[in-house]
């Protein structure tokens, strides 16, 4: 070999570098990686959670806070100007651990409570005036745009359990907690106070929904006023993934009808949750007409 005479190629790697990768069969790339995954799984090396577990966490480094956030409408808060009885209904009833705390609207979010610092002020009857400033913690927040994985390091790092989410414009969004971003990776975290389990849609604005791949097309087709086809499959995750023709990966749309649909998460067996927007075009080109 000539001295001085690069053995390097394109993308910086030697030739040997290349040929052993070849000869292995290491994988280059995100799809590559999913297929070796998914071809353990069929050999048995890895149990079929587990795949699961591995894939979710690889979706929620694409994932962003917009994609999971309780929207502002359906955020339960207390006001910072009430005394302690009258928010303590709400406090009771959502059995919620935590609550932004509002001034006047709940664009304006100055602290978040803990239910926990309730207790000594009830504990002592009316020895002690509760002060909602005194016990309330500084609130966190955080674009719509943060991806997952970098927020779950956030709340980590700064034993954060709430943040409160802000749009370009700096006004509140919606919140997102710990807990939901976990449930992206290990799925549904349910205790004594869910008592939403049934709700398979969730509202975020006029034209942009979460639904539940579950959701029996007939509640489904009540909810929107439509006329989804409910003759094959009783589902919208069913009628969702026949429009594909194959198993779709987070990101991919399909349009039925009026309806955008995304997937938001998905394994390799199938879809759990959809981003569900109105008009325009499917991004990936499947266009599947009304019944």
């Amino acid at each position: 070999m000539k001295e001085g005479r690069s053995t390097n190629g394109p993308d910086g790697r030697s030739w040997f570098e290349r040929i052993s990768q070849a000869i292995t069969g290491e994988p280059k790339d995100r799809e590559q990686l999913v297929e070796l995954l998914r071809d353990s799984e069929q050999r048995n090396l890895l149990d079929a959670d587990s795949l699961a577990m591995i894939e979710a966490v690889m979706q929620v480094t694409e994932m962003h806070v917009r994609d999971i956030m309780i929207p502002r409408s359906q955020m339960e808060v207390v006001n910072r100007d009430v005394p302690p009885e009258d928010f303590l209904p709400t406090i009771l009833e959502s059995g919620h651990s935590r609550f932004p705390v509002i001034s006047d609207t709940r664009d304006e979010v100055v602290g978040i409570l803990l239910a926990k610092d309730l207790l000594a002020y009830f504990a002592a009857g009316d020895k002690v005036r509760f002060e909602i400033r005194d016990v309330m913690r500084t609130p966190v927040f955080v674009p719509e745009s943060k991806r997952l994985n970098v927020l779950l390091n956030d709340f980590r790092s700064n034993r954060n359990h709430m943040a409160i989410v802000v749009d370009e414009y700096g006004g509140v969004s919606g919140l997102v907690t710990i807990e939901d971003v976990l449930e992206q990776i290990v799925g549904e975290i349910e205790d004594e106070y869910d008592v939403d389990e049934d709700s398979f849609i969730m509202k975020y604005s006029n034209d942009h929904f979460s639904v539940k791949a579950l959701t029996p097309i007939d509640e489904f087709n009540e909810y929107f006023g439509s006329a989804l086809d409910e003759s094959e499959f009783d589902t919208v995750g069913g009628l969702v993934m026949k429009s594909f023709g194959h198993m779709p990966s987070r990101g991919e749309t399909v349009k039925i009808g009026k309806f955008n649909f995304t997937v938001l998460r998905a394994d390799n067996r199938r879809v759990h949750l959809l981003q569900l927007t109105f008009g325009g075009s499917a991004p990936k080109s499947v266009l599947h007409p009304l019944n």
